[in-house]
């Protein structure tokens, strides 16, 4: 028997799981049908949840033996969710995905042939439209793309998702990048691997709202240029070499206006711009060091990508302590 592992982060899901679980049970009969050698495991990822998403693992764990979930002991973000999730997959294949139904589990059938193939180490869903999304959002996304495949030499194709179907030895090699700051858009594209990218239209949330705010994903981006360039490093000696060659110019211009002119600066206005100039060049290159300085700190902490609270297995032995207790005032 070859088992997927089909892993799903969850951050306030309650209205969407009961939707996404049965377009997955489909999607599994489907592949069972075709390929009756094909064993399933489901496991979510609550990400510190503040709505019902608890209760709901908590019934599907206890109706179907299939479905596995980590409750985290706060929210500890998607990255962290999607590393435990691949950490904690028992399948040989893994996939990847969000419970709002953006990915449509209706690609796994495909997805899994790809792979089955052993032409692809990975199949995974590129959106090649934006519809639905806030045009000034989309504007942003697209320039993300651009100026990352130009500064970093990890490429990222534009709009590639999470939505990814893996082979065991790709996600081994995912695990082995244990960074804390995790930027995994990056990840999948440096690990390598064949990929194949399968085009769609864009799906909106079958139910909810989306947590990403333009400022997070607006951070992610950030996480994305620090995890894979040094191109921000270059850029602040780079500024800084231009303001001292600009410096030196104005020197020349002011000594030769002087000498051979006869013109005096009066210097007020010139001198309070170059300060501002100067100092603002300063702390812009003082807060790329920083963010650097930030990232290295964390790494070196050591601390854990994530905590867990509670897993299915509490539930089984909630279960057996109560059995175990009714059995004994029986006797």
């Amino acid at each position: 028997m070859k088992k997927i592992s089909v892993v799903v982060p969850c951050y306030n899901e309650q209205e969407v799981l009961p939707l996404f679980y049965t377009e997955i049970q489909k999607v599994m009969t489907e592949i069972r049908q075709e390929h009756p050698d094909t064993d399933f495991e489901l496991l979510f990822i609550n990400d510190g949840s503040r709505d019902g998403t608890l209760s709901k693992l908590r019934e599907l764990a206890k109706a179907d033996s299939r479905v596995r979930y980590i409750s985290f002991s706060r929210n500890f973000g998607k990255e962290a969710g999607m590393f435990a999730g691949l950490e904690n997959a028992s399948g040989d294949y893994v996939v990847v995905m969000d419970a709002d139904l953006q990915h449509p589990p209706a690609f796994l059938p495909e997805m899994y042939n790809y792979v089955l193939s052993g032409e692809y180490d990975c199949a995974t869903t590129r959106r090649v439209s934006r519809k639905g999304e806030p045009k000034l959002l989309s504007w942003f996304s697209r320039k993300f793309y651009k100026i990352m495949n130009k500064i970093s030499q990890t490429e990222i194709v534009d709009g590639a998702q999470d939505f990814r179907f893996m082979t065991r030895q790709m996600v081994d090699s995912i695990l082995s990048m244990r960074e804390y700051n995790r930027f995994s858009k990056g990840i999948f594209s440096w690990v390598g691997f064949r990929t194949k990218y399968i085009e769609y239209e864009n799906v909106e949330r079958a139910a909810g709202t989306s947590t990403w705010s333009f400022w997070k994903l607006f951070r992610y981006a950030l996480e994305g240029f620090f995890a894979f360039s040094t191109a921000p490093l270059a850029l602040s000696s780079f500024l800084g070499v231009i303001s001292c060659l600009l410096a030196f110019v104005m020197v020349i211009v002011f000594i030769i206006k002087t000498i051979f002119f006869g013109e005096t600066e009066k210097g007020f206005p010139t001198l309070i711009c170059a300060i501002f100039f100067m100092g603002g060049l300063q702390l812009f290159c003082t807060g790329i060091l920083g963010q650097y300085l930030a990232k290295t700190y964390l790494e070196t902490k050591k601390r854990p990508i994530y905590l867990v609270a509670e897993t299915e297995k509490d539930i089984s032995r909630e279960s057996e302590t109560k059995e175990q207790g009714t059995e004994k005032e029986a006797e």
